[in-house]
C-alpha cells in the first residue's frame, strides 16, 4: 500500500519497511484506500500541504548536492539546515526564521516515519545544528518574533463605527455587515482566523441568558474533533454588541440563500438603523451547513465558499486603513490582532489568565502570559510601585 499526501505530485512511498512485506496481511484495495485516507486525514489539510511543500524542497536540494533523501543521514539534513540558514535576501537579510527551519524538519521526519524509514531528525547531529542556528539567529538579533498588534476596544468600536458610516449603496452594506461581524465576533470569541472561517451557520444559536453559543467544531489545537463552546455575550453598547453584529450578517445570509440579491436589496431597504440592538429581535433562518462567513463579489452578491483566512487577514487591514490607521499600524496588522487584542484589553481590565483561558483555549497560563508580557507589560508589574 501507499501513502500520498494530497497535492503531492512526488512518487509514492511505501508506509511500511520493504522487510515487513512478507508478513503485510492481504488487504483489498477497497480496505488499503481506506487506510490510506484514515492516514491522510491525521494531520489537517494545511499542516499536510505544508509537510508536502516543505518535502518537495528538500528533495530538490538534495537532487543539487547529491545527496540521497529517503532514507536520509542526519548529515544531510544538518548540511541542508546549515545551507538555509546562510541563505541572505538582497538586503542582506536572514531568508529564513529558525521557526521555519523547525517546520522543515518536522516535514522531513514525517516523511520517514510514513515510509517507514528511521528519521534522522532525532540523531543529536540534527538536533544541535538546529539549535546553534537558533542561538547564532539570537546573538545576532536576526528574524525575531514579530506577533501581530493587538486591537483593543476602542479600536474595534472606532473601526466598526467607521465602516458603518462610510457604506453607500447595498453592495458597500452587504460587505460592512460582514467585516464588522467579522471584526466583533472575532474579538469578543478570541478566535483564530482559522476557526472563524470554518464556522458554519448551524455553529452559532442564541441563548436567551447568555448571548451567542458559538461551536468550535474542530480547531488548531483540538485536531480529533472534541469541540467547545464559545460565549458571546448580551452588550450594553448596541454598536459593539456581537449577538447583534452576528445576526445582521446572518439576516444578509438567510436573505440572500432564499432570494438572492433581490432579497438582499429589500432586506437592507427595511433594515432597523445602527442605533439600537437588534440581538432579542427576530431570529433569520439560514442554511444550517452553509458556511457563515463567505466571500462577497463586486457585484455584492455571496459566494457559496466560505470565506479564506487570508481574507480575513486583508479585511482587518483594509478596515483599520479605511478608518485612519496610519501605515506602519496597519503593517502590524493581521487576523491574529483580534485573538491578541482580546487577550490584551482582558489583562488590562484586571482579568487573570484562567478567565483569559475559558474564551482562548490555551491549556496553559504560560501562554497567555506571553501576550501580557508583549502587549501589557505593566500590568501586575512591580514597577508601578516603586513610588518613584
Amino acid at each position: 500500500m501507499a501513502h500520498q499526501q494530497p497535492g503531492d505530485t512526488s512518487r509514492p512511498v511505501p508506509v511500511v519497511p520493504a522487510g515487513a512485506a512478507a508478513t503485510f496481511p492481504d488487504l483489498t484495495t477497497d480496505v488499503a484506500a481506506r487506510i490510506e485516507r484514515s492516514m491522510a486525514s491525521a494531520r489537517s489539510v494545511g499542516t499536510r500541504r505544508a509537510y508536502s511543500s516543505s518535502w518537495r524542497r528538500f528533495e530538490s536540494w538534495c537532487g543539487r548536492a547529491g545527496h540521497r533523501p529517503l532514507p536520509a543521514h542526519p548529515a544531510t539534513v544538518a548540511a541542508y539546515l546549515v545551507d538555509a540558514a546562510d541563505t541572505v535576501t538582497a538586503d542582506g537579510t536572514r531568508a529564513y526564521a529558525p521557526a521555519t527551519l523547525g517546520k522543515w524538519v518536522a516535514a522531513i521526519a514525517d516523511r520517514h516515519r510514513s515510509s517507514g524509514c528511521e528519521s534522522p531528525c532525532g540523531h543529536e547531529m540534527v538536533r544541535a545544528t538546529l539549535a546553534g542556528i537558533r542561538r547564532d539567529y539570537a546573538a545576532a538579533g536576526d528574524r525575531p518574533r514579530n506577533p501581530r498588534a493587538p486591537l483593543v476596544t476602542a479600536d474595534i468600536t472606532v473601526i466598526v463605527d467607521h465602516a458603518r458610516r462610510s457604506a453607500t449603496g447595498w453592495a458597500s452594506e452587504v460587505l460592512e455587515r460582514r467585516d464588522s461581524a467579522l471584526l466583533v465576533m472575532g474579538y469578543t470569541g478570541a478566535f483564530r482566523r482559522s476557526e472563524l472561517v470554518d464556522l458554519e451557520c448551524r455553529d452559532v444559536r442564541r441563548d436567551r441568558l447568555d448571548g451567542a453559543h458559538v461551536r468550535i467544531r474542530r480547531s488548531k489545537t483540538d485536531q480529533d474533533g472534541v469541540g467547545s463552546v464559545k460565549a458571546l455575550p448580551f452588550t450594553d453598547h448596541h454598536r459593539t454588541c456581537p449577538v447583534c453584529a452576528w445576526i445582521r450578517w446572518l439576516q444578509v445570509v438567510a436573505s440572500f440563500d432564499a432570494g438572492g440579491r433581490v432579497a438582499v436589496i429589500r432586506l437592507l431597504g427595511r433594515a432597523v438603523p445602527f442605533e439600537v440592538h437588534v440581538c432579542r429581535g427576530p431570529l433569520p433562518t439560514a442554511s444550517g451547513r452553509a458556511p457563515l462567513f463567505r466571500s462577497i463579489r463586486k457585484n455584492g452578491n455571496l459566494s457559496t465558499t466560505a470565506l479564506s483566512g487570508a481574507a480575513v487577514h486583508a479585511a482587518i487591514r483594509r478596515r483599520a486603513a479605511d478608518a485612519g490607521y496610519d501605515e506602519h499600524t496597519v503593517a502590524q496588522l493581521g487576523g491574529h490582532s483580534l485573538r491578541a487584542g482580546f487577550v490584551t484589553q482582558a489583562f488590562r481590565n484586571g482579568a487573570d489568565a484562567h478567565a483569559i483561558m475559558r474564551q482562548t483555549g490555551h491549556t496553559t497560563p504560560g501562554m497567555v502570559e506571553i501576550y501580557a508580557r508583549e502587549n501589557a507589560p505593566l500590568i501586575g508589574n512591580a514597577v508601578t510601585r516603586l513610588g518613584l
